[in-house]
């Protein structure tokens, strides 16, 4: 079965980040892909959704509606027909929100006047998922990579079958003149249409998912396909050869190496910025100033440990930091309000392994200018 994913878009997360209301409700949970994970992740949902809203009454809260729209969401029964590797789900009385992720993400209840967002920045971070577009003169196909799951061939309608019958030939090796189309110039021109079909075809198909999509390619159809791709999450680096030979586990093997390159890439040069940058004055590794950082906009990149849940409060004004180690539902993640911050003045955030981040801390961010 394929994977079923909602990757948030820039915007989406943007709305998120900025919307308030007492109380709000952030659930995360695994949930599994085939049919009997569905259960399991349901039951799981229920005691996720209990503990949340002895949270809420405890606070003297109104809950009802907010039960309601859990309980709405347990008995959808197409709803859970169709999952990825983990759940967020975000509640008010206005309404439930949910994310499918292909991120295997920690079991998770924040209950604040916001949402808890740190785990879904990580799907934004890295999403441990892919398309591989194995594309070839003679085939074309579409295989789903995650990463606890065998990749699978994706059907899409109107994807051309090769490079002759897009464009209506027998063989576009024919000589004949058609205007300028003839010969090695004309094969190019011809495959030239070839990817522009498999670009229009795939764009339905991929939407705004975010997810990258991986060329499995060979010259110089991969130059050309590059040339007018429209997607914007076409990863950089390339499979290299005839994609034909290989099975969707073979592709999916390569996709894999391709995203851990480029997430490794991706860190190493943080972590360089950051040790330069510290020479500087413009790095940060003290939880008091990065927030105060990021209210004044100075943050250029926030890394942030994904796991670690740091609960209190940030003033909005001068960003002081008042930590309340007592979760409840009326303080918030502080990492949280700050990653908001962030992206409210145009910054990065990336959810992080605390492993990844400079000095193994709870957040750690380059400046734009000495704070």
């Amino acid at each position: 079965m394929p994977l079923h994913l909602d990757i948030p878009t820039q915007q989406q997360l943007t709305a998120l980040l900025a919307a308030r209301a007492t109380p709000s409700v952030s659930l995360y949970l695994p949930t599994g892909h085939l049919p009997h994970d569905e259960a399991v992740a349901r039951i799981e949902l229920k005691n996720l959704a209990h503990q949340a809203l002895t949270q809420v009454e405890e606070a003297g809260l109104p809950a009802a509606e907010i039960r309601e729209h859990l309980d709405d969401l347990h008995d959808d029964e197409e709803f859970w027909t169709t999952q990825a590797i983990s759940l967020a789900v975000f509640a008010t009385a206005a309404g439930v929100r949910t994310f499918r992720l292909p991120n295997r993400l920690t079991t998770l209840v924040e209950v604040s006047d916001r949402y808890h967002l740190k785990p879904l920045l990580r799907s934004v971070t890295f999403p441990q998922a892919a398309f591989v577009l194995a594309l070839a003169q003679g085939s074309v196909r579409l295989v789903e990579v995650a990463a606890e799951v065998p990749a699978e061939e994706v059907r899409i309608s109107d994807l051309p079958g090769d490079v002759a019958s897009a464009v209506g030939k027998a063989s576009i090796a024919d000589r004949s003149a058609v205007g300028r189309i003839q010969g090695s110039e004309g094969q190019k021109v011809r495959m030239r249409q070839y990817a522009r079909q498999v670009d229009a075809a795939l764009r339905p198909a991929l939407g705004a998912s975010g997810v990258p999509l991986i060329l499995a390619s060979a010259e110089p159809l991969e130059s050309i396909y590059r040339s007018v791709n429209t997607y914007p999450f076409l990863a950089s680096q390339t499979i290299q050869g005839n994609p034909e030979t290989a099975t969707a586990a073979e592709l999916a093997e390569e996709a894999r190496g391709v995203l851990d390159a480029l997430y490794a890439d991706d860190l190493d040069e943080l972590r360089r910025l950051f040790d330069q940058r510290g020479s500087q004055g413009r790095a940060a590794s003290e939880i008091t100033d990065i927030a105060r950082a990021a209210t004044f906009g100075a943050v250029q990149t926030l890394m942030a440990d994904m796991d670690d849940v740091l609960s209190g409060f940030v003033d909005e004004e001068s960003g002081a930091v008042t930590i309340d180690a007592d979760g409840d539902a009326t303080n918030y993640g502080v990492v949280d309000e700050i990653a908001r911050r962030v992206i409210a003045h145009g910054g990065r955030v990336l959810a992080l392994r605390r492993e990844d981040i400079p000095g193994g801390v709870t957040a750690a961010a380059v400046l734009r200018y000495p704070v």
